[in-house]
């Protein structure tokens, strides 16, 4: 990266929310790509990162959740892979539901209806349950998720 390039830190924040032996995942098409990831977010100027995760889960699911122990932050350099100037540190907590879950999941990858993905500069996602037996790195996309997924399946497994 040369000099004149800003360098920008992109802090997310993810909740791996367990229920029923399963993890909750969000299958996800933004602008053209289709990626699975834990749910959550991208921070915002003056939140902490309980409080980010809090947000994120309200929005994107419509679910009130506590914060419980963090699980992970990234340790290495990876850069974003939708702006090449921003290097993506991300933090994992466990999160636990205020309410029981009534969130609509898909069963199928990438179960998207027609007019959701007929935008390719839109976006959309859709939640569904993945068996923690089953979990492997490959259900997920992104680098620093397929690190936690192993961090995951050693902790809830001890």
């Amino acid at each position: 990266m040369n000099a004149a390039t800003p360098q920008i830190f992109n802090v997310r924040v993810y909740g791996i929310l367990v229920e029923n032996a399963r993890v909750l995942v969000s299958d996800e098409f933004i602008r053209g790509a289709y990626i699975t990831k834990f749910p959550g977010g991208g921070l915002e100027f003056g939140e902490g990162t309980r409080e980010c995760l809090q947000r994120e889960f309200m929005e994107e699911t419509g679910m009130e959740v506590t914060v419980g122990e963090h699980l992970y932050t990234t340790d290495f350099y990876q850069r974003s892979a939708f702006n090449p100037a921003h290097q993506i540190i991300s933090i994992y907590y466990q999160v636990h539901p205020v309410h029981p879950i009534t969130l609509l999941t898909k069963e199928k990858v990438f179960d998207f209806e027609p007019h959701q993905v007929a935008d390719k500069r839109g976006e959309c996602e859709v939640f569904r349950w993945i068996p923690l037996d089953n979990l492997t790195e490959e259900d997920l996309t992104l680098p620093i998720d397929k690190i936690v997924v192993g961090i995951v399946k050693n902790k809830l497994f001890e």
